[in-house]
């Protein structure tokens, strides 16, 4: 089993890399911040955003947040490249590693622009002291060795936005009665996806081989050689 999920695995995270970034630096080189256009009718867009945070827009605090965030990112990716080479050596089930995998492939996804696209790239989303925020950028980005921020300050490119509806809440709810709404209104990328699919994956289909895998380690034994 290890050299067919070794490759698998490998093929895998080339793949999620490879589509990534291809549709991450086509963007970055084609679209101005803000641009969007439609995939499908209103609800399947391309919206170019920057994110100095986390997944789905979830955001640090200013450079040092940002620094700990992609400091932390390392860190993940390491830990999970491990926990991928114990689940071969314990022969964890493939399908259970691949879905490890997808969330590496996010992980390295997105690291790499925290790492590598502030210092390739003449302009960029950058943290600004004085108001304590991030701001943007006019115009098409272009690749420069100058660079827009040091290593670490890069941001994430997102652009995949699926505003499926539109509606307005109810008049009846306390405090939000009236205002109007959007689902689903997070902006992402292929790794972001990527990981999505990798954690509902395995909540949906291995929970129960987490827990039994968990307590088997706990009383020293060896994980089962499952197979799917």
């Amino acid at each position: 089993m290890k050299k067919p999920i070794i490759w698998k695995s490998i093929a895998l995270v080339s793949i999620i890399l490879i589509a990534d970034q291809i549709l991450k630096f086509w963007v970055k080189t084609h679209m101005a911040l803000g641009d969007d256009f439609s995939l499908i009718g209103t609800w399947a867009r391309i919206h170019f955003v920057e994110n100095p945070g986390m997944a789905f827009g979830w955001l640090t605090g200013g450079t040092t947040g940002k620094a700990f965030l992609s400091l932390f990112r390392m860190a993940a990716i390491v830990a999970i490249f491990w926990y991928i080479r114990s689940l071969i050596k314990s022969r964890a089930p493939q399908g259970f590693i691949l879905c490890i995998a997808l969330i590496l492939a996010g992980a390295i996804g997105n690291m790499i622009d925290c790492t590598l696209y502030g210092l390739i790239f003449d302009t960029g989303t950058v943290y600004q002291p004085e108001s304590g925020h991030y701001a943007g950028y006019a115009g098409i980005s272009h690749l420069s060795s100058e660079g827009y921020a040091p290593f670490l300050q890069g941001c994430v490119v997102d652009m995949l936005s699926f505003p499926i509806f539109r509606g307005v809440y109810p008049s009846w709810m306390p405090f939000i009665g009236g205002d109007s709404f959007l689902f689903f209104a997070p902006v992402f990328n292929i790794a972001d996806s990527a990981v999505t699919v990798g954690v509902f994956s395995i909540l949906l289909f291995y929970w129960q081989y987490m827990k039994q895998s968990g307590k088997k380690y706990g009383n020293n034994d060896t994980v089962p050689a499952n197979k799917i």
